[in-house]
């Protein structure tokens, strides 16, 4: 491959400065929550860790959720994220909760 990229290619091709970085989480809600419970407890998720991070989540689920989070802009998810995302559903009634390593989205 060319080593001097022009910078639209290089926006293109999503990477240098354009590489974003993300990545997958996967939980399951214990059978004692309630349905109300599940959409204040994803609500309460996106208010308190995904929108004060300018991250995005793209996933869904009903007991059984997953999806990967990235950032809203053009960027790169950090550890602190990462961390963020387990401590939030560390204090939750869920269980097998799974947060993926950082990779890249485009090309992981």
């Amino acid at each position: 491959m060319a080593a001097n990229r022009s910078r639209r290619l290089r926006k293109k091709l999503r990477v240098d400065e354009f590489q974003e970085f993300g990545f997958d989480v996967n939980w399951t809600f214990n059978e004692s929550v309630t349905e109300e419970q599940i959409d204040a407890i994803v609500d309460q998720f996106i208010d308190e860790v995904i929108e004060p991070n300018d991250l995005g989540y793209h996933g869904g689920g009903h007991r059984e959720w997953e999806g990967i989070i990235a950032t809203q802009a053009i960027g790169k998810c950090t550890e602190e994220n990462r961390a963020a995302v387990k401590a939030f559903f560390d204090a939750q009634p869920v269980s097998d909760l799974e947060i993926g390593e950082l990779y890249d989205i485009w090309w992981g």
